[in-house]
């Protein structure tokens, strides 16, 4: 592991910090209490996953592998048993995932590579947005934000310091314009210059009538407009923190506006990191990123076997 990995991974792990106190502390505890694989072990695990977020469907996937598992061999040492739970955990989560392909590589005839950013207020939307921009800035590829998140007066400004910070160009319009014109021009703009990737913004609540998933699926009819296979992407910003709530939201956005991805914020901050498990079942759609800190490179481009891996291993290492 190069140096930059290991630090990309020590902060992931530390990002995890809260999670893993709960799920895997609390499966530790019990493998070190039963030693052994029963009904009660079960019964327990299942428990645990399911008040960590991991979601029923996900606990019972797990539960009925491990059954299965234990048909076949004895798992009795408890390295033994830590090695099964962790590894069906880990299954679980890369059926979800986008595991080995390059977030930051597509092909040349997608110029410009249109990604589109949804999500309610106050997931780090706009935070993601800024910040996806400098990965993608960092991957030596050209790149245009569009400030379609016209309805909120800091959106702009928010977006302006995350653009100074990526060292990208933001086009936007007066406060209160039409969104799906800022898309239009956006991707217009990104035609005209040769950039290699536009990221728009969109508002995650309207203060008009008007409903926000016609909102932003008007938006992504005129970029198709523009550009036949664009968005080629169409990415769901979700706050761990809220826990189950979020496989809500991202059904209602997926319904509306067909989602590829998916990025988890705030994992840093919440003991629900379980949450990704539990999305990633529900929507069969790929978690792309996950936010672990504040800073400019806390994005990190999801991989489930590193993901797993930090949330069990030890503080000590």
């Amino acid at each position: 592991m190069s140096f930059f990995d290991s630090l990309k991974f020590s902060r992931l792990k530390e990002g995890l910090a809260k999670t893993r106190e709960t799920l895997v502390a609390k499966v530790n505890r019990l493998i070190f209490a039963k030693g052994k694989i029963d009904e009660e072990f079960l019964t327990q695990l299942e428990e645990i996953l399911i008040t960590s977020d991991v979601g029923v469907e996900t606990a019972q996937r797990i539960i009925v592998s491990i059954k299965h598992k234990t048909k076949e061999k004895k798992y009795e040492s408890q390295e033994e048993l830590n090695e099964l739970v962790r590894s069906e955990i880990t299954n679980a989560l890369v059926k979800g995932s986008s595991n080995g392909s390059d977030p930051f590589e597509f092909p040349p005839h997608t110029k410009p590579y249109v990604i589109m950013v949804v999500g309610v207020n106050g997931v780090g939307k706009t935070t993601t947005v800024g910040k996806l921009a400098h990965n993608y800035k960092s991957a030596r590829k050209h790149v245009l934000i569009g400030a379609a998140d016209t309805f909120r007066a800091a959106a702009n400004e928010q977006l302006e310091v995350w653009g100074k910070r990526a060292g990208v160009e933001i086009i936007q319009q007066l406060h209160g314009s039409d969104p799906a014109a800022v898309a239009f021009d956006t991707v217009q703009s990104a035609k005209a210059r040769g950039a290699d990737v536009v990221i728009i913004d969109t508002a995650g609540r309207l203060h008009t009538k008007t409903n926000l998933m016609e909102e932003l699926k008007k938006i992504k009819r005129v970029i198709t407009k523009i550009s036949p296979e664009a968005p080629h992407e169409v990415i769901l910003v979700l706050d761990a923190t809220t826990g189950q709530n979020a496989i809500q939201q991202a059904k209602l956005f997926n319904e509306s506006v067909g989602l590829t991805g998916l990025v988890i914020t705030k994992l840093d901050g919440t003991a629900k990191g379980g949450v990704i498990f539990a999305v990633s079942n529900a929507l069969k759609v790929p978690v792309r990123f996950i936010g672990v800190g504040e800073k400019i490179d806390d994005l990190q481009p999801f991989d489930a076997e590193k993901f797993v891996e930090a949330l069990f291993e030890k503080e000590s290492h």
